[in-house]
């Protein structure tokens, strides 16, 4: 099979599928874990809903579209907001993302019959990049405590033992970033949680108590949604971010399988299906979904794009979901181990926002893209909030808010014919 390209369409021999699914299981698993751990809820519902989520998208998209999908990043920040208000919580985060779903699904409908170009009039290229990166470095501070680089309200001190497991996990990804090949550098981040692990194992970071009470099969923690409309309200910003990842990963997708995917099954079935498994995932505890870079980066090594091996991993996650053992070693996985791989993973998110408007090639030249992207920048990083009711709006959910704002506002000057710039290029 090696060096066939393995077509969207074609069945894939049982005994060579199962490893190829697997790949793709093993490629989400690392930042699938990552969300739950950090909102403290049992990672057991995300790998249950991202299976179930993914198994919808291959049924509405008409089996067209090689896709898994895992849990958003873009929520965090938002999300922990709300997890660390008393007058919040996690349900309430729920709600929210509930809301973002149907949002997908309103925006599926809209591109459908107006296609994609105001998405850059809502929130343009030089306001969404940062915004992007503000995902990853208002978290920073946060990875830098877990793996207890700084102090933090948990411990007082510096923990040489942290600090030694922090460097092995974090070098380990790094390193694997530019060493290994093949489908070991697809899952790099995976192969430095483990060898972060066994180096805290040693060091007597590890609390097996869970793993060894744990059953064989247990159900997934299911927890429901309650809804506020302050809650909603800060953390529906990270929609448009979603959303234009979305959009991105099916250019990369199409270009990958030599295929239009815009256009067949078309993005408004495949924005579609993810707000319908972002709805569900709402209803049963989960986190948002999204389209997984990973597991396009397996299928770039692999050439295998076969939608039943994606439907394979869908399955396995389910699987885990029920095996108990599974989330009970997750939840042993010690606070350095994740603070180093969330460090990197945030900086990469960061370098992400950069590439966005690099491969946007957004014009600095005008005055306008360089004032927006200082503005959101700025309002992002700088601590300034806005309170509404019970909730203040600050980081990126505020940042979000400013660009799509300016957005909106550099619009209607172009409309009046007012602006100054009207005969420089947008893109250089």
């Amino acid at each position: 099979m090696a060096g066939r390209i393995i077509q969207v369409e074609e069945r894939v021999p049982l005994l060579k599928g199962i490893p190829l699914s697997i790949q793709h299981t093993f490629a989400m698993f690392s930042a699938s874990v990552l969300v739950p751990w950090l909102f403290g809820i049992n990672a057991a519902i995300v790998l249950l809903m991202n299976g179930i989520g993914t198994l919808i998208f291959i049924v509405i998209t008409k089996g067209k579209s090689p896709a898994y999908l895992g849990s958003s990043f873009a929520f965090i920040s938002p999300t922990l907001l709300l997890i660390s208000n008393p007058d919040f919580g996690y349900p309430y985060a729920l709600g929210g993302f509930v809301v973002t779903g149907l949002i997908f699904c309103a925006v599926a409908i809209l591109i459908k019959f107006a296609g994609t170009k105001w998405i850059d009039t809502v929130l343009p290229p030089a306001a969404m990049g940062p915004v992007v990166a503000l995902i990853g470095l208002e978290l920073a501070g946060t990875a830098a405590q877990n793996g207890g680089l700084v102090p933090s309200e948990t411990y007082t001190g510096i923990n040489p033992l942290f600090v030694v497991v922090f460097v092995v996990t974090i070098a380990v990804a790094v390193l694997g970033q530019v060493l290994f090949r093949g489908f070991a550098a697809a899952i790099s981040i995976l192969i430095a949680i483990v060898s972060g692990y066994l180096v805290a194992f040693f060091a007597g970071l590890v609390d097996f108590s869970g793993v060894m009470q744990a059953g064989l099969f247990a159900w997934p923690n299911f927890v429901f949604p309650r809804f506020s409309p302050e809650a909603i309200f800060i953390i529906i910003p990270a929609s448009l971010v979603v959303i234009s990842e979305h959009i991105g990963h099916q250019v990369v997708t199409s270009e990958i399988v030599g295929r239009d995917l815009l256009k067949d099954p078309g993005l408004h079935r495949t924005l579609f299906s993810d707000g319908v498994s972002t709805v569900l995932s709402g209803c049963f505890g989960s986190v948002p979904t999204t389209t997984y870079g990973e597991n396009i980066g397996v299928m770039a090594i692999t050439k295998v794009f076969s939608v039943r091996v994606i439907g394979g991993a869908a399955v396995f996650s389910i699987l885990l979901a029920f095996f108990a053992p599974a989330s009970a070693l997750i939840n042993s996985i010690p606070a350095p181990v994740m603070g180093g791989i969330s460090f990197l993973l945030y900086g990469m998110i960061g370098a992400s926002g950069i590439r966005l408007m690099v491969d946007r090639k957004v014009n600095y030249a005008k005055g306008r893209n360089l004032a927006m992207t200082a503005l959101v920048f700025v309002v992002g990083l700088s601590g300034v909030y806005i309170r509404i009711g019970n909730v203040k709006l600050t980081g990126m959910c505020l940042a979000t808010l400013t660009g799509i704002f300016l957005g909106g506002l550099f619009y209607v000057i172009d409309r009046l014919g007012i602006a100054n710039d009207t005969d420089e290029p947008d893109h250089g």
